[in-house]
Order: C-alpha cells, then sequence, then structure tokens
C-alpha cells in the first residue's frame, strides 16, 4: 500500500511510519507489531493525508479498505504527535450493516450483533452526522427491538436511511474526525496544553476485535504502576462483552484484573489471558523503556492489544518511575533525571488539592508559594496566634503582609492578600516557609473594620468562616476540599542525589530562621545563600528594645538598647550555624526602615508610649518623622549602617561571637557578612572599616581567632555598574534581583500584580519580571556586574539570592555567566538542584 501512497500505510515492522508523520498511536502500534505482540492489522494516514481529508479531498476508499478483506469492521482512532494533545474521540464497528447483523446473528448470537450494530449507530449519529443526542435517550428497548427503533429514529431525523456501504461510513467518518481537528474549538483546546497551532493530525484504521460474543470476550486496559504514587500495582479494569474503554465508565460493572478481595476478576475468569497481558506489558515497559497502559480486547480467550500509551502520572509517581526504570537497568540515570520537570517537585513538596475534588471556587490571584491548606479566616496576626493557640487551622488575611506579620505567618496555615505579586512581601515569606500563599486577590473585596471578605458573585464571609487557598494555582476556594499529601521518599531523595552528581552550580536557600535552616539542610542546600536578619526582631521580646534604639537619640542610648538585643542575635546566628554544620551562612545586615519597626495606628502608638514611658504625642511625632515619601528608596540597607552605625556594630559583634561558641563544639565557621542596597564603593569602605573594627575587639576580648567574609549585595543598577570599584573591598557579590528589577523597571513589586497581567496579555512584557528574569534587561546588569567585579577580582564569588535563584531559566543564566551559586527558598531547593543537573546534561549531550 505505502508503495502507492506514502501517507496511507499499513503498520508493518518495516513500514514507514514516524510520531513526526503519522503521530505518536501509530508509532507506538508500529513498536508493538516489532515485538511481535498480538496488535489487529492496523493503516496509519499521514498528517498530509488527514489535512487533505479536511480540505475535501478524500483518498481512494476500496484501496484503504483492501487490506481489511470481505465485509470489514473497523474502528478508527487519533494519532497526534504528542498523546497529551488529544484529537477526536474512537468511532468503532464502522462497517457494521444490515447484512453483517444478519451474519452476526448466526455466529454471535442476535443480542451480541444488535449490541454492536446499535453502539455504531448511536455513535455515528451522534459525531459523524452530528444529531442531537437525545435522538436516542427514548429508547428502552435491547435487542433486535431497540436497533430497529434507533435506526428509524435515524431516518427520521436525517431524512435518509442509515449508510449501509462500509466505505461511505469509512469517508464520513474519517471527513467528520479531520474536521473536527483543524476546527477553532479543538485549536484553542490543544493549544492550551501547549501543541502548536498547526500541529497534525493522524489516525488510525483498525480490524475491530469484538469483545462481544461467545466463549470469555470482553475488553479493558492494564497498567503495572499506580499513577498516584508509581509504585508497582496492577492497576485497570476489565469488562466482559464490551468493547473499547467500556470498562472504565462510571457505574460499569467491570472486573478487577488480578485476585481482588474486593469483587471477582480477569485473572479467576481468564488465567491464561491475564498471564498473557501481563507478559505483554511488562515487554512493552522493557523494551519501550517506559511505563503503558494497554488497551486489549479479549475474544473468546484470545487476547488482542488495541492500544499502548504512556501512562498519566502525579510528579510524584513520574519519580518514582523515572528512578525505578534506572534502577532496573532500562534507562541510563542520565535520563531517569531528564524525564522529571523540575517545577512538577513543587507537588512533591506540598501538599495539593485532589484533582478529582469539587473546587467552589471565589477568587483567583498570583499563585505565589505552592501548595493547599484550609483554614479559618483571620484578619491580624494576634488573632492567627489565638487561633493556633486553640488548635484551629486558620488562614491569615491582609491587604498586604509587611515584616510585623511575620509571627502570625508563622502560626497560619496559608496567606491571602489583596495586593501583591510574585516578589511581595507575603510572596517571598511564604515561599520561605513553605506556606500556601495567593496574593494580588483583587477581585475579593476586603473590608478589614468589618472583618469580612466579599466575593464578585456577592458571597460574603467572615472572620471565623473556613476556606482554602490554593498556593498552586492561584484559586481561593469555599470549604475544605479534599487533599493529597506531601512525600519526601526513598525514590525523590535517591533523584536528588544523582542530580548532585552531574551538576557543576551551587545551590543554597535563602533562611531567616532556624525552622527554615532545617528545612533548607533537609532539602539539601549546600548553605545559606540570604539570611535577612529584620525578620529576627519582630518577636514579642525584640521590638520593644528596638522601639528604644529607635527613639534614641544618642549614640551612647542607641548602643545601650542595643546591648539588650546583642545576645538574643547571638544567640539566633549561633543556632543558625549549629544547624548548617560548616556549611557557609551568609547574613545580610539589616535592610528595611527604621519605620517598619513602629506602630501605625493609635493602639500601637498608646502601646508603645506605655512600653517607653514616653506622652503619647512624643511617640506619635517620632513615628510621623520617620515616615517616607517612598520608604523602599528611602533610609534602608547600607544607608542606616552609615547613618546609624551602632546597628550594624551589634549584628557583627553578634555575628563574631556566635561564630568562636558556634566554632567550639563543631565544625569551623566562616561567615560571610552581606551589606545591602549598595550604590557607591564609599559605603563599602565605611562599613568595611567598622566590621573589621569590631571583629579585631572581639578577637582581642576572647582571644579567639576566626575568618569571616564580606560581601555586597548587589540591588541597584549603579552597583552593577560600579562593580570593578567595589570588587576589591569583598570576597563576593550576591545579586538581589528582586530589588534590582523593581529598580531597572521602575515597578513596585508589590502593586505590579495589579497590571501585570494585562502588560504580558498584551505582549508588553514576555513574562512577569518578578516571576521569570528579564534576560535583556536586568540579565546584561547581572552580565556587567559579573564582568567588571572579576576584572578587579579574578576570584571574586558570584551569586544570585533573590526569587529567580530557583527558576530553571534563571539558573541556565547564572551558569553560562560563570557564577558560583544560586540561592532561593528552601522549597525550591530540590527544583534548582534538578534543574542544574538537567542543564549540566543538556550541555554534555550538546
Amino acid at each position: 500500500m505505502q508503495k502507492d501512497n506514502a501517507n496511507i500505510t499499513l503498520i508493518t515492522a518495516s513500514a514507514p511510519i514516524a510520531s513526526k508523520t503519522h503521530g505518536g498511536r501509530a508509532k507506538c502500534l508500529q513498536r508493538l507489531v516489532r515485538l511481535d505482540l498480538p496488535v489487529p492489522r492496523t493503516v496509519a494516514l499521514s498528517f498530509q493525508s488527514v489535512h487533505a481529508i479536511a480540505a475535501g479531498r478524500l483518498p481512494e476508499m476500496e484501496t484503504l479498505l483492501a487490506p481489511f478483506g470481505e465485509s470489514p469492521l473497523l474502528c478508527v482512532r487519533p494519532s497526534s504527535e504528542d498523546p497529551d494533545w488529544g484529537g477526536p474521540g474512537a468511532i468503532l464497528n464502522i462497517g457494521m450493516n444490515d447484512a453483517l447483523y444478519v451474519e452476526f446473528c448466526d455466529v454471535l448470537g442476535p443480542e451480541a450483533a444488535a449490541q454492536i450494530y446499535l453502539r455504531f449507530v448511536q455513535a455515528y449519529a451522534i459525531h459523524v452526522a452530528r444529531l442531537d443526542p437525545d435522538l436516542f435517550e427514548g429508547i428502552e428497548a435491547d435487542g433486535q427491538e431497540g436497533l430497529s427503533a434507533a435506526l428509524k429514529a435515524y431516518e427520521d431525523e436525517a431524512e435518509e436511511p442509515f449508510p449501509q456501504e462500509p466505505s461511505v461510513q469509512l469517508a464520513a467518518v474519517l471527513r467528520s474526525m479531520a474536521r473536527a481537528w483543524e476546527g477553532t474549538t479543538a485549536r484553542l483546546l490543544r493549544q492550551a496544553k501547549g501543541a502548536p497551532a498547526d500541529a497534525g493530525l493522524g489516525l488510525v484504521v483498525q480490524q475491530m476485535v469484538f469483545g462481544i460474543g461467545a466463549g470469555e470476550s470482553g475488553s479493558g486496559v492494564i497498567q503495572l504502576v499506580d499513577s498516584a504514587t508509581g509504585q508497582a500495582q496492577i492497576t485497570g479494569r476489565y469488562l466482559s462483552q464490551s468493547q473499547g474503554r467500556d470498562a472504565l465508565q462510571k457505574g460499569a460493572a467491570a472486573l478487577f484484573l488480578e485476585v481482588d478481595e474486593r469483587g471477582p476478576s480477569l485473572e479467576e475468569l481468564a488465567p491464561e489471558a491475564f498471564s498473557a497481558l501481563k507478559a505483554y506489558t511488562a515487554l512493552m515497559r522493557e523494551k519501550l523503556r517506559e511505563e503503558m497502559q494497554a488497551e486489549f480486547a479479549v475474544e473468546n480467550g484470545k487476547v488482542h492489544l488495541l492500544d499502548g500509551v504512556r501512562i498519566s502520572r502525579s510528579a510524584r509517581a513520574a519519580v518514582r518511575i523515572a528512578v525505578d526504570l534506572a534502577n532496573d537497568g532500562i534507562i541510563p540515570r542520565e535520563e531517569a533525571l531528564l524525564r522529571v520537570e523540575p517545577r512538577a517537585l513543587n507537588e512533591l513538596l506540598h501538599r495539593q488539592i485532589d484533582p478529582h475534588a469539587r473546587r467552589d471556587r471565589i477568587a483567583t490571584g498570583v499563585a505565589a508559594s505552592p501548595g493547599a491548606a484550609t483554614g479559618r479566616i483571620v484578619f491580624t496576626s494576634s488573632e492567627a496566634q489565638a487561633s493556633a493557640a486553640r488548635a484551629e487551622p486558620c488562614v491569615l488575611v491582609r491587604r498586604e503582609t509587611s515584616p510585623e506579620d511575620i509571627r502570625g505567618m508563622h502560626v497560619a496555615v496559608a496567606v491571602l492578600t489583596e495586593r501583591g505579586g510574585m516578589t511581595s512581601h507575603a510572596a517571598v515569606i511564604g515561599r520561605g516557609m513553605g506556606l500556601p500563599c495567593v496574593v494580588g486577590a483583587s477581585s475579593l473585596v476586603f473590608n478589614l473594620q468589618k472583618k469580612t471578605l466579599t466575593s464578585s458573585d456577592g458571597r460574603v464571609f467572615k472572620e471565623g468562616d473556613t476556606i482554602t487557598v490554593d498556593g498552586t494555582s492561584g484559586d481561593v476556594l469555599v470549604g475544605e476540599p479534599a487533599m493529597l499529601e506531601a512525600t519526601h521518599d526513598d525514590a525523590f531523595l535517591e533523584l536528588m542525589d544523582w542530580s548532585d552528581a552531574v551538576r557543576d552550580i551551587g545551590v543554597r536557600a535563602n533562611a531567616d530562621t532556624p525552622n527554615d535552616a532545617i528545612t533548607a539542610r533537609n532539602f539539601g542546600a549546600e548553605g545559606i545563600g540570604l539570611c535577612r536578619t529584620e525578620h529576627m526582631f519582630f518577636e514579642a521580646d525584640r521590638l520593644t528594645p528596638m522601639r528604644e534604639m529607635i527613639f534614641a537619640d544618642k549614640p551612647q542610648d542607641r548602643r545601650a538598647a542595643l546591648e539588650r538585643l546583642l545576645p538574643m542575635q547571638r544567640d539566633d546566628f549561633t543556632e543558625l550555624f549549629r544547624i548548617m554544620q560548616g556549611k557557609p551562612v551568609c547574613i545580610r545586615l539589616l535592610d528595611p526602615p527604621l519605620h517598619e519597626f513602629l506602630p501605625h495606628d493609635k493602639v500601637g502608638c498608646r502601646e508603645l508610649a506605655e512600653a517607653l514611658d514616653l506622652p503619647l504625642s512624643d511617640v506619635t511625632r517620632r513615628v510621623e518623622a520617620l515616615g517616607e515619601y517612598n520608604p523602599m528608596l528611602g533610609m534602608r540597607g547600607v544607608r542606616l549602617g552609615v547613618t546609624v552605625p551602632e546597628i550594624y556594630d551589634m549584628q557583627a559583634r553578634a555575628i563574631f561571637e556566635a561564630t568562636i561558641a558556634a566554632s567550639r563544639d563543631g565544625d569551623p565557621v566562616v561567615p560571610e557578612i552581606m551589606i545591602p542596597l549598595v550604590s557607591a564603593m564609599r559605603e563599602v569602605e565605611l562599613v568595611k572599616t567598622r566590621i573589621d573594627a569590631v571583629a579585631a575587639a572581639v578577637r582581642t576580648e576572647t582571644g579567639e581567632d576566626f575568618e569571616f567574609r564580606l560581601g555586597v549585595m548587589v540591588e541597584t543598577p549603579r552597583a552593577a555598574l560600579r562593580a570593578e570599584e567595589i570588587a576589591p573591598y569583598v570576597s563576593f557579590l550576591s545579586f538581589g534581583t528582586n530589588d534590582l528589577t523593581q529598580m531597572t523597571y521602575g515597578l513596585s513589586r508589590d502593586d505590579a500584580g495589579r497590571f501585570m497581567s494585562t502588560y504580558v496579555q498584551q505582549g508588553v512584557y514576555p513574562e512577569d519580571p518578578f516571576h521569570t528574569l528579564d534576560i535583556e534587561g536586568v540579565g546584561e546588569l547581572l552580565e556587567i556586574g559579573a564582568t567588571r567585579g572579576r576584572k578587579a577580582e579574578p576570584d571574586l564569588v558570584l551569586s544570585i539570592c533573590g526569587e529567580h535563584g530557583g527558576n530553571p531559566e534563571s539558573i541556565a543564566f547564572c551558569r553560562n555567566a560563570g557564577f558560583n551559586y544560586v540561592s532561593c527558598s528552601p522549597f525550591r531547593v530540590p527544583v534548582a538542584r534538578l534543574a542544574a543537573a538537567q542543564l549540566a546534561l543538556r550541555d554534555k549531550i550538546g
């Protein structure tokens, strides 16, 4: 056949068939034929042929039908290049007509013959002739009576008798399926699945295996692993006297495959057929190098394989399957690493909503931190703490969070905010803590005075009502849907070990607390790349002395207040060093503006006045005086270190004393101290001089020697441009891409979420630059800073510690730019490790 028409090909072991020309189903069937498996005779139509059919140019039907002999009974199935792209549904029993019905009555019996014919009439009427499905709902009779009623209903509605010629039937089916694929709806659906707009469709025409008739006959599907877990387990269903995928229909009286205490099984009913099925599927796994689901039919006890598809799988199952295939010697480890999508690991590391659960959606925002959690609505951190004390899970709802909300975030199960984007405070801290978070849910009306949320459809939710936050999809749901638990099983750990063996860039974690550090270490981080010290000051026992320091007018008064904070900071750092067990810990000196540590309402100001024994008017004036028009560009970061140097002096002393304490009973500690928001060489020079002086004083006082490294967090464009003059003063440059993106674009990272989706949709930006690193703009600044910094200091260590550090695309950029490591939220460390390994492998493969 292929000699006459290369686009219509009988599937044989040597036929010229490829996924790119005939589709994945056709190619898989050819592979099964090559394995001498019992595949019914099949003809493949190429993409080009199907496109011609859609345009009205049908192939020679007699030629197409010739391989199937006299009175053929056929099915047609779609064969797209990627099975995930879908296609029109299969049509079975093509060729069935009045004459064949009479013949089958003698061979199979009247009931079976009528069932086969009736099924085809209904499928043809609905999917090919496009008649109303309701046409057949009133037919209650079975057998010949039901068939006669269906044929009459077809004739009345179509105004012509049901077609009897197999060539006419097949031509109509092919034309219908081809045109359905090229329709607007189908094109949009497959584009949503990642298919190109012009993706081709092949069709396979296959000889029917009845699955209905004498002896043990039926149909079903089988696979050797569980799709949810990837564990070895024979799963699937079998239904006697059925065709296609009837066994999977809801309500079908299907049998189990192997012996099962819950009901009868194919293994008991037809042990030889079951044994053959197991052997065939195991051979497919070995030779096709993949876990496959086989669609099969049993005809009078004999098994036929109708199709084989790569099984659908959860992220957990994908990891298990890849690792098991490698351990069984079927694929190399390198291929196993490349088969797992790095971002899919988020599903393993966080609880997720069961994909089969009902979703009563009230809003959709930015999916800022993956995972899902259910809890009662609370509107303040104090309410969250009270709820946690009662052992009641709660969702913290805020317009936007600030550092003072840390205590509430630590006890909440999820966070929901009205404002914000991917790098807003709630998003960054949520990802670091592994806390599900949706930000920018602006379709909800937040009334913090009345403590209500109002959805766009008018529903009102009060404090105490139960909602679910899905930080993976960005959905906010009513009630408590079923969940799938996180898992870090042996297969996941093994895959991570393989990743570490091949990757060539370091992966650290952004961790601010002991719990963060433990999570980071457990997820395989090679150290801490960013410890934000400001979060340590918001605990109740620290906030008062911090505020005393802010209110102090003289250096000696500031130092007195900071003396109370020193032992607390020292203990914080000592614990971090001990948890990381000698791995590097990079500590960023205090960064936020001082007003963030002060109250913003009358109640808070009154409480502060009482704590400081000051008139309320003095407190109010000081709070107002410290206010800034644009605090994110005001007196924060290194500017605090220069103008209020006592803060950095205290922090440096705490770091050095913690270094000595942690090194006494563990691995030697070499802390890394990072100066934030630098824009000028002189800033670094001034801070370095004071830190060196503190180090010398601690060495003298303790008689202990220690090492430390000083570095700069490059967050301003000027720091990147002047890296050559900054580099001689430091050991490392760590690019804070959150603020660097904000300053490069002139965008507020907290407010950009309000219009960013519109910008992306209209092509202003290809992606949200706070979510995906802007290689052309911000990336060029990174390259300039890296090149100029290493021009002055060739051994300068380079890294990024913004949230982009966990993105595979950002890691690729950093590898190419010669960076030493990336740092990201603890829960993104496994994603970064796998992504880095895949990049190294692809470079090796070329």
